[in-house]
């Protein structure tokens, strides 16, 4: 499982003999492998997207019936050649990716004695990368080790731990800028408060500030991604929203759906405020009628003899 990685970082390594740039042809052979499966996954969210208004007029029909509306569902995929799961493949594709490089970056590094050196694992002894590792205590590129973390190098030197530091900001400002390339293209979500959004907003910087604590080559491996993804979005921008296009149509579609589920809440909304409303107070208070008797069943006051006659 780790060697193949570990052969692609020895191999590009024997073309340039630089670790950084060994690690980011390696990403950037990565995410070339990706790209297809990526744009088929944006194709088939964007095709989801626009069976929104179908799929909510069959939630409406089928409300009480869980199962005739899953298989409604399926027959309306299966109808328009739509797979719900397609949006997932690339992430998952790339979480196995990131802990198989964590550990190849981790082997390539290891040090059984600290300070002793580095015995290499997974590539051969007689490689170029093998040999330029084996007994060095460092993982020199461009003035940087990136075989320590960012966290650890600061905190052994703070000012030459700044130029770890600035990667870092550097990989976070690339996170915000995909983020927001993304996002410009996604209609407001009404339900979403403005609280949530900024957090969707703001995740990957997160993310970013967590590499503090990761060795260097995986900021460098993160950086070179991450710059080919904010160019994989520019293109998917290009093909997929331009006039008329899948993601103008999916965009349409998220509209009438928002619409369609406004409509079905009024109803609930009004039925709710005239459940809600103050029933009107009637007056217990009856007037018995004259000569009959009251209604605790006593006889009414007798009329006078005169009154009677007359």
């Amino acid at each position: 499982m780790f060697q193949p990685f570990a052969w692609l970082i020895d191999t590009f390594y024997g073309w340039t003999h630089n670790y950084a740039i060994a690690v980011a042809l390696v990403a950037l052979a990565i995410m070339l492998l990706i790209t297809p499966l990526t744009l088929k996954s944006t194709k088939g969210m964007l095709e989801m997207q626009r069976l929104q208004p179908e799929m909510k007029k069959l939630q409406n029909q089928y409300k009480g019936d869980r199962q005739r509306l899953n298989e409604e569902m399926m027959k309306l995929y299966q109808e328009h050649k739509v797979n719900p799961l397609a949006s997932c493949l690339p992430l998952l594709a790339q979480m196995p990716v990131f802990i198989i490089m964590f550990r190849v970056l981790h082997g390539l590094t290891y040090e059984p004695v600290l300070g002793k050196g580095f015995v290499p694992k997974y590539i051969e002894h007689g490689s170029d990368l093998y040999k330029a590792l084996a007994g060095s205590t460092k993982m020199m590129s461009f003035g940087l080790n990136l075989a320590i973390s960012p966290q650890k190098a600061m905190k052994a030197d703070f000012a030459s731990g700044i130029w770890y530091a600035l990667l870092v900001v550097i990989l976070g400002g690339l996170f915000l800028v995909q983020q927001r390339m993304v996002a410009s293209r996604t209609p407001t979500n009404a339900s979403m408060s403005p609280t949530q959004a900024k957090i969707m907003q703001y995740m990957p910087v997160a993310f970013a500030l967590f590499q503090v604590f990761l060795p260097t080559s995986l900021v460098v491996y993160y950086m070179t991604q991450t710059i080919v993804r904010i160019i994989q979005q520019g293109y998917i921008t290009r093909r997929f929203y331009g006039e008329d296009g899948l993601g103008r149509q999916a965009q349409a579609a998220s509209a009438k759906a928002r619409e369609l589920k406004d409509d079905d809440a009024k109803p609930s909304k009004q039925k709710n405020e005239q459940s809600q409303a103050p029933a009107p107070i009637q007056s217990k208070r009856v007037t018995p009628s004259k000569n009959r008797p009251t209604p605790s069943g006593k006889p009414s006051r007798p009329v006078p003899p005169s009154k009677r006659n007359k």
